[in-house]
């Protein structure tokens, strides 16, 4: 845990937001999120992504429906699905992530990780793709945890604010691909970017105040937090 400190921090989801969705991670893991419902609910293969879908809509991860219903082995359950997809075949260093982080001038901000996933997923992701050095933190979600805290609940915010040693909302800063966590983020007054994949369309209401396609983006929106000799995007 982080001690309060005056600089703002930057918080960064991992999953579709450090790599691009078209790596297709999140549609591995709702595969195996699916068998873990047919093998351990007896469910048939609809019924089973019928239910994945309705937790994950009702509490913004599948395994918090899970666990308050079914009582299950959370650490397995991330054993059978998270720790069990081939990351390293999907992911390598990523060069130009690591120079946009880079590019933050660390004097005038923090970066922190912020993810749903629990420590051991999001500790491989930004390993694989190289910045794993970079960040000064990680807030996750507890999976071994007797009460679960995960995005959007204002809990795992607050959690995520006493863990970065932020006292003010003033001070965050936030991106993330899930328009649910993004409006929730904006509701709580940290400053939020939504980052769509570049083939999704604009969604019929901005999730907060800022919108992007591209982490770069953030150079642009974000001067005053990278180095004076650091890039802009062209305007063109």
């Amino acid at each position: 845990m982080a001690h309060n400190n005056s600089k703002p921090v930057f918080f960064f989801d991992i999953d579709n937001c450090l790599y691009p969705r078209s790596k297709r991670v999140h549609d591995m893991m709702a595969k195996l999120i699916d068998q873990y419902f047919v093998t351990h609910l007896s469910l048939t293969e609809e019924d089973a992504n019928k239910l994945h879908l309705r937790y994950y809509k009702e509490y913004g991860l599948a395994i918090e429906g899970l666990k308050r219903y079914h009582k299950i082995d959370s650490l397995e359950y991330n054993r059978q699905v998270d720790d069990a997809l081939p990351m390293e075949d999907v992911l390598s260093p990523d060069l130009q992530l690591r120079k946009l982080l880079e590019d933050f001038d660390k004097t005038k901000v923090r970066l922190w990780l912020f993810t749903n996933a629990y420590i051991t997923h999001g500790k491989r992701v930004v390993r694989l793709l190289g910045v794993d050095d970079i960040f000064e933190g990680i807030t996750y979600c507890d999976y071994g945890s007797e009460k679960m805290l995960c995005k959007p609940h204002v809990e795992m915010f607050a959690k995520a604010q006493v863990e970065a040693g932020v006292a003010s909302v003033a001070n965050c800063y936030f991106v993330d691909d899930s328009h649910l966590n993004c409006s929730h983020a904006q509701a709580l007054g940290w400053t939020t970017v939504h980052l769509l994949d570049p083939s999704d369309p604009d969604p019929p209401i901005r999730a907060s105040k800022y919108q992007i396609r591209s982490l770069e983006e953030l150079r642009d929106i974000f001067p005053q937090f990278f180095l004076s000799n650091s890039p802009r995007r062209s305007k063109a």
